[in-house]
């Protein structure tokens, strides 16, 4: 019984697929270079014409850490987005900018890290409704195998199963009766 409850949380938190052509790569801001440098990867296989990271510079380093292009993915692949400080606040302004450039978004990847991945695909679908979402995480500290090895690593992974809870009571609410995501 206590592997299925496991289970339970771990299938519903590290969401993860296998990657598909797509329009574009998602990158939601956060402070591991991993996500980025996963990214970089998957555009120089050809996964997307574009890479959009998401998110204000490092609050650590001051300043952006030109991850994409020391990774080999040139400026004129990287759209840009600088303002937002919140994962909900990402897909709303990487939508801005994928609005801007009139990039018509029917496939993305979304490179996250793998704790955050199931709050990413929820506000980024909530975002592009009409966009099919393939969710490729990077692994950091730990992996769905062994999260619940640590009690550090649990309070992690249960607290994020708390914020995806409370963080969507508002966006929730705001929503009209009748939408449908």
């Amino acid at each position: 019984m206590y592997e299925k409850f496991l289970n339970y949380f771990t299938d519903y938190i590290f969401v993860k697929d296998e990657p598909q052509k797509a329009d574009v790569i998602f990158v939601p801001g956060n402070g591991y270079p991993q996500m980025a440098a996963h990214a970089a990867e998957l555009w120089k296989e050809g996964f997307a014409p574009y890479v959009l990271p998401s998110g204000r510079y490092s609050t650590v380093l001051g300043h952006f850490a030109g991850v994409l292009q020391k990774n080999g993915v040139p400026e004129k692949a990287v759209l840009r987005e600088d303002k937002a400080t919140y994962t909900y606040e990402n897909a709303l302004r990487s939508r801005e900018v994928t609005d801007a450039a009139g990039i018509e978004v029917k496939k993305a990847i979304l490179c996250c890290r793998n704790l955050h991945a199931r709050r990413c695909i929820l506000y980024y679908q909530l975002v592009y409704p009409e966009t099919e979402f393939f969710v490729c995480p990077s692994d950091i500290e730990f992996t769905r195998e062994n999260w619940h090895t640590k009690g550090e690593w649990i309070d992690q992974v249960l607290g994020e199963m708390e914020r995806c809870g409370g963080q969507f009571h508002k966006i929730l609410r705001e929503l009209p009766a009748d939408s449908e995501f």
